[in-house]
C-alpha cells in the first residue's frame, strides 16, 4: 500500500501563518484537495501517510526543539491502532533533529468533529499534562487547525504544567472557520 501523499500528487508545500488568538501557528497547506484526503487517511490510521505528513511539516520544525503532539482520544486510539498525530510529530522530529514529548492526554469532552464553530470554541479542559514541564519551551503539533480551540486547550495544559508554548505546527488549516 503506497502513500496517499506521493510527490507526484501532493500540492506544493507551503508555509502559511494561521490566525490564532493565543499563539503563532504555521500550517503546511490548506485543508482541501489532496492534502485533505491525506489527513483523512491519517485519521483512518494510515501509518504511511503519517510518515509522509511528518516529512512535509519537518521543514517548519526548529532543530533541537521540543514537540508536543496533540493526542487522540483513547477510543480513537483503540479503533485506529495508532495515534496519527504522534507519528507525524515523531517523523518530523527525526528529520528535523527535534524531540517529541508525549506529555498530554485527552481527558474529557467529546471530539471536535461535527461541532459548530461556537461549540468548538466553547470546549475547554479536554487535555491535561501528565508530566511537569518547568520552564521548557514546546511547539504543539496537530493535523488540522479549524478554529484553533484544540491548540488553545493544549497550550493551556502545557502552561499549567509549567511549560512555555512557543507556537504550533499543523499539517493543514481551513481557509475560513467552519460552522
Amino acid at each position: 500500500m503506497g502513500s496517499a501523499l506521493c510527490a507526484a500528487c501532493a500540492p506544493p508545500a507551503a508555509t502559511l501563518a494561521v490566525p490564532h488568538p493565543v499563539l503563532p501557528v504555521i500550517a503546511c497547506g490548506w485543508y482541501d484537495g489532496t492534502l485533505r484526503k491525506a489527513v483523512l487517511a491519517l485519521k483512518d490510521g494510515r501509518r504511511d501517510v503519517a510518515e509522509a505528513l511528518g516529512a512535509r511539516i519537518a521543514p517548519a520544525v526548529e532543530p533541537g526543539s521540543l514537540l508536543v503532539a496533540v493526542p487522540t482520544t483513547r477510543a480513537r486510539l483503540r479503533s485506529r491502532g495508532v495515534d496519527g498525530v504522534a507519528l507525524v510529530a515523531e517523523t518530523a522530529a527525526l528529520i528535523a533533529g527535534a524531540t517529541v514529548l508525549h506529555v498530554l492526554e485527552h481527558c474529557g469532552g467529546d471530539m471536535q468533529r461535527g461541532r459548530t464553530r461556537d461549540e468548538r470554541l466553547a470546549a475547554h479542559d479536554r487535555f491535561r499534562a501528565v508530566a511537569q514541564l518547568e520552564g521548557r519551551s514546546c511547539t504543539l503539533v496537530d493535523d488540522v487547525c479549524t478554529t484553533g480551540a484544540t491548540l488553545t486547550d493544549c497550550a493551556l495544559a502545557v502552561r499549567c504544567a509549567g511549560g512555555i508554548v512557543t507556537g504550533a505546527v499543523v499539517v493543514a488549516a481551513t481557509k475560513s472557520p467552519s460552522s
